[in-house]
């Protein structure tokens, strides 16, 4: 089998079977992303628990910006936000290689997938849809954790 049809077949399989999928409540902060460009929309609740992070979601779109939600949440859950920073960093610089990069399999695991998306520019906002959300909660949740700790 081709790396090419195996990427594609694991991008199937976490559309068609979700992780983390289905909103917790309560979360620290609930964010809804919406990609303008097809009409993806993305629901994101994210909670620390003991400073780890705790991530589940919601959404409606094609099978790349759900497969990705999917991985994202398996790939960062149970992170600290400071570990979860260079797992995003790392995505985000795969998406913006145009097809130049594969991906570090050691920090992205199965997210490597979605090498291939980063040639196509229509596409590449429905694989940073979850990851833009998370990094939108990220901020949220440290900025209510700083107002909390002056009080």
């Amino acid at each position: 089998m081709q790396l090419d049809n195996l990427y594609q077949a694991v991008i199937l399989d976490h559309y068609k079977r979700p992780e983390h999928k289905g909103l917790s409540v309560p979360s620290d902060v609930q964010v809804h992303h919406i990609n303008p460009s097809c009409g993806d929309e993305l629901t994101l609740n994210l909670s620390l628990v003991d400073g780890r992070i705790s991530l589940t979601w919601d959404g409606v779109g094609c099978s790349i910006s759900m497969a990705c939600a999917s991985m994202m949440a398996g790939l960062l859950t149970g992170k600290t936000l400071s570990e979860a920073e260079p797992i995003l960093d790392s995505f985000v610089s795969l998406m913006q290689s145009k097809g130049t990069q594969s991906g570090d399999e050691e920090i992205l695991e199965d997210a490597v997938a979605f090498a291939g998306v980063s040639k196509y520019p229509a596409r590449i906002k429905c694989a940073l849809l979850s990851w833009m959300a998370f990094k939108d909660a990220a901020v949220q949740v440290e900025g209510k954790q700083s107002l909390g700790s002056e009080n």
